[in-house]
């Protein structure tokens, strides 16, 4: 499993656009192959910060979503909302448990 965990800061005024600009592409993400989880989120501890965790069967599955429209249209809106470059971590994972 790959794990991606994205950051960047936005402006005040611009956190709602980029916020919504993520949100609206949620659902298209989440049907795509591969993918276990996208979540956009707000850092609770500095609301300048916005984020997506995103979790996927593959390292393959996430490059082919970073080649899709879905990922260069919602881009082509929040990147020029960035204060400041993305920092984006990514880890290979091994689900260990899953409790409900």
């Amino acid at each position: 499993m790959l794990i991606a965990h994205v950051t960047f800061p936005v402006s005040d005024a611009d956190r709602p656009a980029a916020l919504g600009a993520l949100e609206a592409e949620a659902a298209t993400v989440r049907s795509m192959p591969g993918c276990l989880a996208f979540v956009p989120f707000t850092d609770a501890t500095d609301p300048r910060q916005l984020g997506v965790l995103h979790e996927w069967r593959s390292a393959e599955d996430f490059a082919n979503y970073t080649r899709s429209e879905t990922f260069k249209r919602f881009g082509a809106v929040v990147r020029p909302l960035m204060t400041a470059p993305a920092v984006s971590q990514r880890f290979e994972a091994r689900l260990i448990e899953k409790t409900d």
